[in-house]
């Protein structure tokens, strides 16, 4: 039997669907207004270390929104920094405002990012968020064969309250203070 997140999503299954943008409550508010997903979570200046960009050091600094429609959760993403970063390469690709990654949440995040390895695929960043406990994450680029990257996120508790509280925002969200922060 499948094992289900605090946040809605069976374990391994995509829960997060991302996508980078120059403006990142501008583009909440269109989520609200055109699609009724809401309200969002914007994180500032988001806390992770040990970041690396291709297996090297990284001192991006970026701000995401975090939302929730049913139990899939929608990531905006904002880099303020002009570093060499996976944000960076979609943007000079001309995708702002488009997609980027899926994100996947697992208890084995060493053996996932092995499998991905095995088959090819590189480690485009990582990194390991500070107010989780130093949970890692990965983003394995997928980009030729999915057209999209790949984010996989080391489940805690500390992980799953994070989303899960986000989603229960969403839960029954009368359209007030669509943009929230922690």
């Amino acid at each position: 039997m499948t094992r289900m997140c605090k946040f809605g999503q069976p374990l391994g299954a995509i829960m997060q669907v991302a996508y980078v943008v120059d403006d990142l409550e501008a583009a909440a508010m269109e989520w609200v207004k055109n699609l009724n997903v809401g309200p969002w979570m914007i994180m500032e200046h988001f806390p992770a270390e040990n970041m690396k960009y291709y297996d090297d050091p990284t001192d991006i600094d970026l701000s995401i929104a975090l939302a929730y429609s049913g139990s899939m959760c929608f990531e905006l993403i904002f880099q303020h920094n002009d570093v060499p970063s996976v944000y960076a390469d979609c943007v000079k690709t001309d995708r702002m405002g488009c997609f980027h990654h899926w994100a996947v949440s697992t208890e084995n995040f060493d053996a996932d990012v092995a499998r991905h390895k095995a088959n090819g695929h590189k480690v485009a960043f990582y990194g390991e968020v500070v107010p989780v406990g130093g949970k890692r994450f990965a983003y394995i680029d997928t980009m030729a064969p999915l057209r999209g990257m790949i984010e996989i996120i080391e489940l805690s508790d500390d992980v799953e309250g994070l989303f899960s509280g986000i989603r229960a925002q969403s839960q029954d969200w009368d359209g007030a203070d669509p943009i929230r922060r922690p």
